[in-house]
């Protein structure tokens, strides 16, 4: 259906990278490229510490990821975006009106659901977004 998904978050070196890494785990097989960046990333920046950790424990490997902003280039380029919040689709949309349409929250089949910002939070607050993420990549699945 899709070749290419990308993932957006603010930073992109939380939320973005490890759905980026959890949908290529589950689309494995599948001829989907997938791919992350931030709306204001910290570019060249490694993924956070803590998702590292917290991906690892589920046997996801974050320590090839760096930081990207995100551009027009990168927008025209995938079939279907990803985003964390209803802000992110409103700041997204708003910067790249051609997204439109193709533009959708990860939460998307979990109602809708944000799935918020752990970064200089809690283990607990990086446990619980993993899996929210590992949630909506698995409801992602049967529409890519």
């Amino acid at each position: 259906m899709f070749d290419s998904v990308l993932v957006v978050c603010a930073g992109n070196i939380c939320r973005s990278p490890t759905a980026e890494y959890v949908l290529k785990q589950k689309l494995e097989g599948k001829n989907i490229a997938v791919s992350s960046a931030g709306l204001t990333a910290m570019e060249g920046k490694p993924a956070d510490a803590m998702a590292q950790q917290i991906a690892a424990k589920h046997g996801v490997d974050l320590s090839v990821h760096t930081g990207r902003q995100l551009n027009s280039s990168l927008v025209a380029q995938n079939a279907v975006i990803l985003v964390m919040e209803q802000r992110h689709l409103s700041d997204l949309c708003t910067r790249y009106p051609q997204a439109r349409g193709k533009t959708f929250l990860l939460g998307k089949w979990l109602g809708d659901k944000d799935v918020p910002d752990p970064y200089k939070q809690s283990q607990e607050a990086f446990e619980h977004v993993y899996q929210l993420i590992d949630s909506a990549c698995n409801a992602w699945q049967k529409y890519l």
